[in-house]
């Protein structure tokens, strides 16, 4: 079986390159991706290269496929998995694997098996750990996000506070509780805030969502709107901190003077972090989400308020298997919809460009559909392209019919016409 697939093979080294698959184990399974959502992590692996934590070191000798959050089909079933499994299932995978303590991910450690990809390989570790995952859903675009949206589950769940004079931890956020998502209006910080104010199981009354960039925050505001999370019992603020002369007294003046006892970092800035420490309310837990790329960030904390207030930090870094079944029921179920994050579209031959530049391009998700080679285009100027392109003017109409978001159907309709390369 031929694949496709872009590989590094160093530190921004990407190649697209076309090359036999070898044939599957009897503890393996042979997929085919159709969808494929590119992460900062992605330009953190592509940066950094063999000193990256989860690249093998000798990565230039055996180049790993990039990409970890991917949906696609099961095309054949090794022996051992074959009570399990078939042929023509839809699936997404857990990448954070932790098999026997590695760190080895599929996307940054294996030679057959990462998201930018026509067909890859699922190693037996990934079945034995039950990290492959069917999906039921609407299009394949949002088996995709299930991925990062598991990693916001994640975080909710690894929230934790404490009962005066007892040493019990009780874990998640407070529920009717004070929540602030800082630098919260980004792809991971969007789908904080849908799961937030539409999970059915904890959720805090008031809810604060800041950040610098006016037209991110009206976008949000637009996808996820105040009426709707007041429907839900919460109160929802968007508040633009460029705006405030002292951002912590404006914070702290929207909960009485109280302060949040759930705060989401959502970027990896000193000034940032140290801003979450000072609004937090006693007991207050505060959750640096934003990875960084230096080894030596760091920022300052109270620690008299650690002393004779418990605040607390904790850092998470993605979602476990069971995060990831959360987030594809709740999504199955229409209760959550990250189609919000994807603001850009583009075939397989985008992606080395796209990973490169990714801190410049403006928006949220970079959607890959990996079977198609077109440039990267964002959702916003379809309609634009349509011009001198007739699927990208359909598509354009799609898009508009579902509210400016993609959707299952426009990616019906790509997959079906964009049959030739798309120039750039």
């Amino acid at each position: 079986m031929k694949t496709r697939a872009v590989r590094l093979y160093g530190a921004n080294d990407l190649r697209l390159e076309e090359f036999d698959l070898p044939k599957i184990k009897d503890d393996e399974i042979l997929a085919k991706v159709v969808t494929n959502s590119i992460c900062m992590s992605d330009y953190k692996a592509v940066q950094q290269g063999a000193a990256h934590k989860r690249v093998p070191k000798d990565v230039d000798k055996k180049p790993v496929m990039l990409g970890h959050e991917f949906c696609g089909e099961i095309v054949e079933v090794g022996a051992k998995w074959r009570d399990k499994f078939e042929a023509g299932m839809k699936f997404t995978i857990q990448p954070a694997l932790n098999y026997k303590g590695s760190l080895d991910s599929p996307g940054y450690s294996y030679q057959y098996i990462g998201g930018n990809a026509t067909y890859v390989i699922i190693p037996q570790e990934v079945m034995e750990l039950d990290a492959l995952l069917p999906y039921y859903g609407d299009g394949y675009f949002l088996g995709s996000l299930a991925e990062p949206v598991s990693c916001v589950v994640g975080t909710y769940h690894a929230m934790y506070h404490t009962t005066n004079g007892s040493y019990v931890h009780h874990m998640g956020i407070v529920e009717g509780g004070n929540m602030a998502i800082l630098a919260g209006v980004g792809p991971m910080g969007l789908a904080a805030i849908d799961y937030a104010i539409n999970n059915p199981d904890r959720r805090a009354g008031r809810i604060v969502v800041t950040d610098i960039d006016q037209a991110r925050l009206d976008r949000a505001a637009e996808l996820y709107t105040v009426a709707h999370a007041k429907k839900n019992g919460i109160e929802l603020t968007y508040l633009n901190a460029k705006d405030c002369t002292d951002p912590v007294t404006t914070l702290k003046d929207l909960t009485g003077g109280v302060g949040y006892h759930d705060v989401l970092v959502m970027a990896p800035v000193k000034a940032l972090v140290e801003q979450a420490d000072a609004i937090l309310a006693r007991d207050g837990c505060l959750n640096f989400f934003a990875g960084p790329e230096r080894t030596d960030f760091s920022a300052s904390m109270n620690f008299y308020n650690v002393h004779y207030a418990s605040t607390h930090i904790v850092g998470t870094s993605g979602g476990n298997t069971d995060d990831i079944r959360e987030s594809l029921t709740l999504m199955e179920q229409g209760l959550l919809n990250p189609a919000g994050l994807v603001t850009h579209i583009g075939g397989i031959s985008a992606v080395a460009e796209t990973v490169y530049n990714l801190p410049k391009i403006p928006g949220a998700k970079k959607l890959i559909y990996t079977h198609l080679d077109f440039p990267l285009v964002a959702l916003t100027d379809l309609a634009e392209k349509g011009k001198e392109n007739p699927v990208f003017a359909e598509l354009a109409t799609l898009v508009a019919k579902h509210g400016g978001l993609w959707n299952a159907e426009a990616e019906t309709y790509l997959l079906t016409h964009c049959t030739e390369r798309i120039k750039e």
